[in-house]
């Protein structure tokens, strides 16, 4: 069964999405955390390979039991979803690579900026007040973040961070109509049977001969990767956006604390006031939003 979904109702299910959601930003800090520890020895294209066929073969026996979950309305934007895919998880992986943990984490959450970018120019969704606020304080976060005038590879990157950052959001906007005619399992399900193939070929030119401790990490990262998607789509089913998005903000200070005690890596001043204003920036998308499923934002 989906280990995500949880039999809930009345009042309750709006907690059990608050904890899911909790689960997931703390998922997504330790898939930080692995990136940084096999950095030196797996290259960004292999280690998107690995998450992804580990992946799947945690989610093939549900997929074994449900096949009815393939039949799709789709194909090509399968593929094209999965290519961004690919790319926006390249990039992410080699910002964590270069750039402090926490950097790269507060520079992710512009995403539902570039998404409200997007949806104003190719949706034809019209461009609210609260939202254009929102949008600059959003940018000014990532500008502090960034600081453009300090040269250096923690820089670079920061502006992967970034790159991947759009990526997702342009994944976001491709599944906003998609996600109206395939179900969250079947997006799902194609995703990670695509999105294999398509790593393993940058993959074979990155190959490395690995130790049983790194592989171990490798696996525990499509695990995590996996539980982390079930999870957010499951608290976007059962609370309302405008509660679980600010909650997502939480994975900084737990990115924080984890980099400092594994690495030892400490959090300046202008990460926290970037932060801070990229947070300010979704609470105000959060509180425009009236309904919004699950596929639509948070299904990579």
């Amino acid at each position: 069964m989906n280990p995500a979904k949880i039999i809930t109702d009345g009042k309750s299910s709006t907690l059990v999405g608050v904890v899911l959601m909790l689960l997931a930003s703390v998922m997504a800090a330790i898939d930080a955390v692995i990136v940084r520890l096999v950095a030196d020895d797996v290259h960004p294209y292999f280690m998107v390979f690995t998450r992804s066929l580990f992946g799947l073969m945690f989610f093939l026996p549900w997929l074994l039991r449900r096949p009815q979950m393939l039949k799709s309305h789709y194909r090509v934007r399968h593929v094209l979803r999965a290519t961004l895919k690919l790319a926006s998880l390249v990039a992410f992986f080699s910002a964590y690579q270069l750039s402090a943990l926490a950097d790269v984490t507060a520079i992710a959450f512009t995403t539902p900026i570039f998404v409200t970018i997007g949806a104003w120019l190719f949706l034809a969704e019209r461009p609210y007040f609260l939202r254009i606020v929102a949008v600059i304080f959003g940018f000014a976060g990532a500008l502090v973040v960034i600081n453009p005038g300090h040269q250096s590879g923690a820089s670079v990157g920061l502006l992967l961070a970034l790159l991947g950052a759009v990526l997702t959001a342009l994944i976001q906007l491709l599944l906003k109509p998609m996600s109206a005619k395939d179900s969250t399992e079947t997006l799902l399900a194609w995703n990670l049977l695509i999105t294999v193939p398509i790593a393993l070929i940058p993959a074979l030119f990155y190959w490395a001969d690995l130790t049983a401790y790194q592989w171990s990490l490798l696996v525990l990262q499509g695990l995590i990767g996996l539980l982390a998607m079930g999870f957010v789509t499951r608290a976007f089913a059962l609370a309302e956006a405008s509660l679980l998005v600010p909650l997502d903000f939480l994975r900084l200070p737990i990115v924080a604390v984890l980099a400092f005690l594994v690495f030892g890596q400490t959090v300046p001043f202008s990460t926290w006031l970037g932060g801070v204003l990229i947070f300010a920036a979704s609470l105000l998308m959060a509180r425009t939003i009236k309904q919004r499923s699950p596929p639509n934002t948070h299904n990579e």
